[in-house]
């Protein structure tokens, strides 16, 4: 299937490692031009050089997506160096899964507000684009009580809450908006090796939630990110798209 992808300028947050790099590798394997951000420098060249050799435009910065002015300005610096921007994936969380008020603070700053100033800063260019789209990615927390901390599962259940309001806002002006809810998600450098190797019982006891037997490979969820964004869906918004293998006991209706 041909995603309609060719040419088309794709912003990704979160995008060196994971599901936000693997999102970008199919984008470039589908000719769209791509612009990255991630904590880490080192982490952001190598992706870049990775996305190039694949023969992607693409373009990189570090910084932190809490910092409003950073954030900002790499928007529009991406949108510089990519002659315009079609699309925004939002793919950054801090993971604060503590009961306490810097984890509620760090939710709010990184999950939730990244999430609209991004769409914001975004928009005149979303607003230009014949192709235009939004998808950010949630998680199952959202759907349901888990052994994430509160602040986690608020934040993302927000993030969906928003993106239904900007499919139904935004709908008149040919700009689809969707979310993404993956399952636990495993891969080099990941949380879940984190705790594979630091918190074992952990780890075992939420491999043994999903019926699969396995947690998801990033590519599995990301190829649910990029086909949402493309044209190839152009008449999906206002979507939560579950990937999760069946984790989640939730039905939605």
């Amino acid at each position: 299937m041909d995603l309609g992808l060719k040419g088309l300028r794709a912003l990704i947050t979160g995008g060196s490692k994971g599901i936000g790099f693997h999102c970008a590798e199919v984008l470039a394997a589908e000719g769209a031009a791509i612009s990255i951000c991630a904590r880490t420098s080192a982490d952001v060249e190598t992706a870049v050089s990775r996305l190039t050799a694949l023969g992607a435009t693409a373009y990189g910065t570090a910084l932190d997506v809490s910092d409003k002015t950073a954030l900002e300005a790499w928007v529009t610096n991406s949108a510089e160096a990519l002659g315009g921007i079609d699309i925004v994936i939002g793919n950054v969380s801090a993971l604060a899964v503590n009961d306490d008020e810097a984890a509620w603070q760090a939710g709010f700053e990184t999950d939730m507000m990244h999430s609209v100033r991004l769409v914001n800063v975004a928009m005149p260019w979303l607003e230009k684009s014949p192709a235009a789209s939004i998808t950010l990615v949630s998680s199952v927390s959202g759907r349901e009580i888990d052994f994430t901390g509160p602040a986690y599962g608020a934040f993302k259940a927000a993030i969906v809450h928003y993106a239904q309001g900007l499919a139904y806002k935004l709908a008149a002006k040919g700009i689809r908006a969707n979310t993404v809810s993956p399952g636990n998600t495993y891969f080099d450098g990941g949380i879940w090796q984190n705790i594979e190797n630091n918190m074992p019982d952990l780890y075992a006891e939420a491999l043994a939630l999903n019926p699969t037997g396995r947690m998801a490979k990033p590519e599995e969820i990301a190829r649910g990110v990029v086909f949402l964004a493309s044209p190839a869906s152009s008449f999906t918004t206002g979507t939560n798209l579950v990937i999760d293998g069946a984790l989640t006991k939730g039905v939605q209706l």
